[in-house]
């Protein structure tokens, strides 16, 4: 019986913790608190010196489940990522995630040296704990709060957090097991160890994305096993690869880049489990190293871990960076983010657990050490995320609407999906704004009637409307159905005011204004710009600044701007010729906006 009730009291400890995740995630929100620092506090107050008390030091515990959640979560994040994006990362994303961590790992061991007193080799040990930055707070960081970023800054983020943890991986073992031995592999069993961990973790990585393919599409499965059988899928693709000497978190990020970027069997409902076991995963994570931390015990070595803290944020990783990133042609200001955005988090504590395994002098120390670079980086690091995106230009002017959409998976086919949208009233799809190509009217439900596309005639408010569109464009519906209330800040501050086609000139915009743009961008018009801003991808409410202009994309035909709303900050609509009750004649704007309608020869 005794055994039943302590079964009972971890069950309902367990069920506590995530009860108190998910509240606190609340509080986070409201107060702009980065997440995962949240959860990291709230397990050091469950911990032994916490209100709670509860004693955790069930090491070889924290690094199961430290390396289940890591694998969730590559997973996730190579699932998301699309490869046409991350072409042009690839690159300098690996120099980051090679050539960088190493650096990192020993600029942070010359640091360690002179600031906590550290022999060279565990100074060594300490700089390849923390050297990598971690996937799971990148991911997370740049994901949460509808942060859009530039897309090659994004994906060299995305790419080197998701491909940095096999060096970082191979530099601890190598040290710990040279502490441990005091012995110095050979080079060739060093370089052996090297490729295996690059060669079983790539070719396991592309072989397990393809077989996961394969299965979910041709598998007839029970519906709700296709998100199970991938993550099943992914985690034994970690352990396999970790089993035959390769890099198992190298490898599970690349089964889902692969499985994300293949026609997959219901890939929403896949995406929809995937979220809510990522952001568990993450949650249990960081609970679990929260709890694992003496809080007393970082005091004796709190100021220079601080002080090491420091010099990786403002020193060492941007010098890194710069260094690598300058031969591919990076912008100062995208250097200077990417540099900023080193990120740490679960993987160096979770790296800093191996020497206590392994029960290493001084190991202790390290933990304790990594703890506290990986607190000051969640705190400033992810606390000015958003702040130092906006300040340094690389994040883009953009905002999700707040928007219920309806994915269903069709069996049988892998080209379309069938999402479905709520008419709203007010909503651009009732104010003239067109349907892309791509989206196909297949159904709509109106005062509880199934009506078929011949039938339904024009949509109406309150309808329920159903469209068959390729699984990758539906998020391009969203501003089309949004509630304007809520949802459309950026169309509601010129609809109603101007609007003029997408291929009006602005050179000759910027001189009848006296707009200051630059030179090169003279030759081109509106749609041309925002395709450029935007990665070829513009949306509905993306805008553009043209000195006091503020061109707003009110609507698109074939992925291109074909109309843009005119604002002029601090500018009455009297510079439209818009007065009350009174019919005034045309506006220099409106006869110039009315030549650039007419059709050109």
């Amino acid at each position: 019986m005794e055994l039943l009730q302590l079964s009972n009291i971890h069950l309902l400890t367990a069920a506590i913790l995530v009860l108190a995740g998910i509240a606190s995630s609340l509080v986070a929100r409201r107060f702009g608190a980065p997440l995962l620092l949240v959860f990291l506090v709230l397990g050091m107050l469950f911990g032994r010196e916490g209100p709670v008390g509860l004693v955790v030091d069930d090491y070889r515990l924290a690094y199961l489940l430290g390396s289940l959640a890591l694998a969730v979560i590559l997973f996730d994040g190579g699932l998301r990522t699309r490869i046409q994006d991350v072409r042009t990362a690839v690159a300098p994303a690996a120099v980051l995630a090679t050539l960088g961590v190493v650096l990192t790992a020993a600029l942070t061991a010359l640091a360690g040296y002179w600031l906590l007193d550290l022999d060279t080799v565990h100074a060594l040990l300490l700089g390849a704990i923390i050297a990598s930055t971690d996937a799971a707070a990148v991911f997370f960081l740049l994901h949460a709060g509808g942060l859009h970023l530039r897309r090659r800054v994004a994906a060299t983020l995305e790419v080197e957090s998701g491909s940095n943890d096999p060096v970082a991986v191979l530099l601890t073992l190598l040290l710990v097991g040279w502490i441990a031995a005091t012995d110095l592999p050979d080079p060739a069993s060093l370089a052996w160890m090297v490729l295996a961990q690059a060669g079983f973790g790539l070719a396991f990585g592309a072989l397990g994305g393809l077989t996961l393919a394969w299965a979910l599409n041709r598998w007839a499965l029970p519906s709700g096993l296709h998100p199970l059988l991938a993550l099943a899928g992914a985690i034994a693709v970690f352990a396999l690869s970790n089993l035959a000497g390769g890099s198992g978190f190298l490898s599970v990020y690349l089964a889902g880049l692969v499985l994300g970027n293949r026609p997959v069997r219901a890939y929403a409902n896949l995406v929809a489990v995937q979220d809510a076991g990522t952001w568990l995963a993450q949650m249990v994570m960081f609970l679990v190293l929260g709890l694992l931390v003496v809080p007393s015990a970082l005091l004796a070595t709190l100021w220079p871990a601080l002080a090491l803290a420091a010099a990786l944020m403002l020193v060492i990783r941007p010098a890194v960076v710069a260094l690598c990133l300058i031969p591919f042609g990076f912008k100062q200001r995208e250097i200077a983010f990417i540099g900023w955005v080193g990120l740490r988090g679960a993987v160096g504590i979770f790296l800093a657990s191996i020497p206590l395994l392994v029960g290493l002098p001084g190991a202790e120390t390290l933990f304790n050490v990594a703890f506290v670079v990986v607190m000051a980086s969640l705190v400033v690091q992810g606390w000015t995320l958003r702040a130092a995106a906006y300040g340094l230009r690389v994040a883009l002017p953009r905002s999700d609407p707040p928007i219920r959409r309806v994915e269903l998976d069709l069996p049988g086919q892998l080209q379309s999906e069938l999402v479905g949208y709520r008419v709203e009233p007010g909503s651009a799809v009732l104010a003239g704004a067109t349907l892309p190509s791509w989206a196909r009217s297949a159904l709509r439900v109106r005062d509880g009637h199934i009506l078929l596309p011949p039938e339904g005639g024009p949509l109406q408010a309150g309808d329920y409307a159903y469209f068959l569109a390729p699984p990758g464009n539906v998020v391009r519906l969203d501003w089309l159905f949004a509630e304007p209330a809520e949802a459309r800040k950026a169309e509601r501050e010129v609809f109603g005011a101007f609007a003029l086609p997408g291929d009006v000139p602005l050179g000759e915009l910027a001189d009848f204004y006296s707009l200051p743009i630059p030179a090169r961008y003279r030759q081109h018009n509106a749609a041309e710009l925002f395709a450029t801003r935007f990665d070829q991808q513009p949306r509905i409410g993306d805008r553009l600044v043209l000195g006091d202009a503020v061109l707003i994309a009110r609507e698109l035909h074939e992925e291109r701007v074909s109309r843009v709303g005119l604002k002029f900050g601090g500018i009455g609509l009297h510079l439209f010729g818009a007065s009350a009750g009174s019919r005034p004649d045309p506006s220099p704007l409106q006869r110039l906006a009315a030549r650039w309608r007419r059709p050109r020869p």
